[in-house]
């Protein structure tokens, strides 16, 4: 196991740039704001918000993919990164195939990770395109010879995206329950983007507890060769149960390759949802939300006020917890299905941390021990369900009301970028 530290004038210079232009843009954020971005130049002490990445073992991302580090200068002088404008400013989200048993509890899932996204790129629209089965697509599928499950190929689903994406499009995304691969000699691969056109498809299948069991009910029972074209074989094939542990992972990936979309790339800062990952382990230890570094990428990109957008996220993670998936009717009664957020619970007490420290403006260093407990006292969970804020900062956001952030929009030239297999 090895803990990469990074040196707070390395992380201060990560953050701010020694350019003077960009310093003198970091300099409009709000003592409060800044008092949270810099949290991260004391990563690893106690109390901090944020943490230095752990590397685990040889098969560990950074260790199998050395890649430059990029800091936030790199960032925004990079001809290549993707800004949204007036014109192009709605993320769309499209599904591909089955996403659950039960057609309302499908339809709720996709709400879910569609407000999710929302909140996280606070400021932007996010939609949903109507469902398409497999067969809308006209993709290329085989059967794994290894694990014995249905695969779809990721370049027609790429084709069949571009030509759907709306011409407001920032970007779109497909998301699939179904395993994927690139080519006839890669075993699978978790997704695949154009980074130049805004676009990918993304697969959840491998994000299933027991994917890679014996037992998994994804495994066609009879080894066959399905004729290309004939997509009578995705007839009621299974796809896995929504759960608090795969809605966490769908939020986590999702939000992970949409941020690529801007021309973020993986973080090697600090414990961050743009870290890379190399197997379902790792991606499980990546935090759900950005490090100050990656923070600052996108709030440059989107433009949004911090606190409003972590009361976004926190809000979606506190909601009710039972919806409807419709209107109620005499033949069609309502449905109610819980958000299962059990999983999000160490996010949620995170997220109550990051509104404190924007509330006080004290930095961790400069806080007293009673300051300290204070604000430690002011995010403590409730049978891992709900959160309890601290009554003396409760009413001065909580009750505040939601406000919309216009896109803020950068006169960075856009040119092509080559295609990217993605991993997690």
């Amino acid at each position: 196991m090895k803990v990469i530290q990074h040196t707070a004038e390395e992380l201060r210079t990560a953050l701010v740039s020694n350019s003077k232009d960009l310093a003198k843009i970091y300099s409009k954020y709000t003592k409060e704001e800044r008092c949270l971005l810099e949290e991260g130049f004391h990563s690893g002490q106690p109390g901090s918000l944020f943490q230095p990445i752990t590397v685990h073992s040889d098969s560990d991302w950074i260790s199998a993919h050395p890649e430059e580090p990029q800091d936030f200068e790199s960032f925004y002088r990079d001809s290549y990164r993707r800004t949204p404008d007036a014109s192009h400013n709605t993320i769309y989200i499209q599904t591909i195939g089955s996403f659950g048993e039960v057609g309302a509890l499908t339809d709720q899932h996709v709400e879910w990770l569609r407000d999710y996204c929302q909140a996280f790129f606070y400021g932007l629209s996010v939609k949903l395109l109507p469902a398409v089965t497999v067969s809308e697509t006209g993709c290329s599928f085989r059967v794994n010879s290894n694990s014995n499950n249905l695969q779809i190929l990721t370049g027609d689903l790429l084709r069949f995206l571009g030509n759907k994406k709306p011409k407001d499009a920032f970007c779109i995304v497909g998301i699939t329950m179904i395993d994927l691969y690139p080519e006839d000699s890669w075993n699978f691969v978790f997704g695949q983007a154009s980074l130049s056109m805004g676009m990918g498809v993304f697969s959840f299948a491998r994000y299933d507890d027991n994917f890679y069991t014996r037992g998994y009910a994804g495994r066609l029972k009879k080894r066959i060769q399905p004729r290309q074209g004939d997509y009578s074989v995705f007839e009621g094939y299974y796809t896995p149960p929504i759960t608090s542990t795969l809605l966490l992972r769908s939020c986590k990936t999702m939000t992970h390759e949409i941020g690529h979309m801007f021309g973020i790339r993986h973080c090697q800062w600090l414990n961050c949802v743009m870290q890379g990952s190399n197997h379902l382990e790792e991606s499980d230890r990546r935090p759900l939300d950005f490090c100050p570094i990656c923070l600052r990428k996108i709030h440059v990109s989107v433009g949004f006020k911090i606190a409003e957008r972590y009361k976004a996220l926190l809000h979606w993670m506190e909601e009710d917890r039972c919806q409807t998936s419709g209107p109620e009717t005499a033949s069609h009664p309502a449905t109610c299905f819980p958000k299962p957020t059990e999983a999000f619970h160490t996010s949620q007490q995170w997220l109550c941390r990051c509104l404190d420290r924007l509330e006080t403006g004290n930095s961790r260093s400069h806080q007293t021990q009673e300051q300290s407990a204070q604000r430690h006292a002011g995010c403590t969970g409730v049978e891992g369900r709900s959160i309890v804020l601290s009554h003396i900062h409760q009413r001065s956001w909580r009750d505040k009301r939601r406000r919309e952030s216009s896109c803020t929009m950068c006169s960075v030239a856009l040119q092509a970028a080559d295609k990217v297999t993605l991993t997690m």
